[in-house]
């Protein structure tokens, strides 16, 4: 169970939280906060404090680091600039937006180095000065069971890279385009779409081919997931952006509040069928235009 849903997890406090006017061209999930800078910082950092109390409650380790620096308003999303992997190997990304190139943390690395079994860390950051960009498990999002690495087509997600970086990991890709009702390209395949152990939830209608929707579908049925269909209005309230995890008592579905209003009653009872859900309550960091999952970055890693 732990390959796909990890127990422990990094997530990085920030303190001068604001939603990013340089990602807006890209991110239509994005949203204006109300307040004073001061305040939109202040209730962010709260509904972080309150994540990780709660993930810690049900038994999930989080690794917590803080974040003071005003040049990286969307450090709160770490998933984006590095990811793991088991038998100990870690990813570290090119990313879009000049500004977030600033939110790698090498003593991110060096603590999985001393608590955990790394084995090597591929660096795929250098390839922005040739502007290629793949945003880790926002652009990608991964079922390490069937090994297929799911991507919406966006300026986040390279295809060339995305392809060096599956026969480095073992991971088979598939892309495709995705959009929404507007013709607004997917910014992040994690926005469209959350794989657990026993589920997936996915807005298939979004996927522009209709060949490509069936291979995604099919794909997701064969590595034993039950689908959980989601309309357009379900991933404009983040309904995809949901992150399974480990518990004390087994698998917890980590989603927003906000996510889990939009859920019908008879796709809560298909996840609480394997899974507890945990709700969290974070509107403020969600008008950068994420949500739980972009929050966490999952540790597949074994412990030293």
């Amino acid at each position: 169970m732990i390959l796909q849903a990890p127990a422990a997890v990094v997530m990085i406090r920030p303190h001068n939280f604001h939603p990013n006017p340089e990602t807006r061209g890209d991110n239509a999930y994005q949203s204006n906060a109300i307040g004073t800078a001061t305040e939109i910082a202040d209730r962010a950092r709260r509904e972080f404090d309150d994540v990780v109390a709660k993930l810690r409650s049900v038994g999930v380790t989080v690794h917590d680091f803080d974040d003071k620096s005003g040049q990286t308003p969307d450090s709160v999303f770490p998933n984006n600039w590095f990811s793991t992997h088991a038998g100990g190997h870690v990813a570290v990304y090119p990313m879009y937006a000049e500004t977030r190139r600033q939110e790698r943390r090498w003593d991110v690395i060096d603590m999985l180095k001393k608590d955990y079994r790394v084995a090597d860390v591929i660096d795929y950051s250098g390839l922005e000065q040739d502007g290629l960009a793949l945003e880790g498990t926002g652009a990608m999002v991964l079922d390490h069971v069937g090994r297929v690495a799911y991507v919406a087509k966006s300026n986040r997600a390279d295809p060339v890279l995305l392809e060096r970086f599956c026969t480095n990991f073992n991971y088979e890709p598939i892309a495709f385009d995705a959009v929404d009702a507007d013709g607004n390209a997917v910014y992040h395949t994690n926005v469209l779409m959350a794989i657990g152990t026993q589920y997936a939830l996915a807005g298939l209608d979004m996927i522009v081919d209709d060949e490509r929707r069936e291979t995604v579908r099919a794909r997701l049925v064969e590595s034993g997931h039950e689908m959980i269909a989601l309309s357009e209005h379900q991933i404009s309230e983040f309904c995809g952006n949901a992150f399974e995890l480990t518990g004390q008592d087994g698998l917890v579905l980590a989603i927003s509040q906000r996510a889990l209003n939009a859920l019908t009653s008879a796709q809560i009872t298909i996840i609480e069928q394997s899974a507890r859900i945990l709700p969290l309550n974070i509107p403020t960091i969600e008008t950068a235009g994420g949500s739980v999952r972009c929050m966490i970055s999952g540790l597949h890693l074994a412990k030293r």
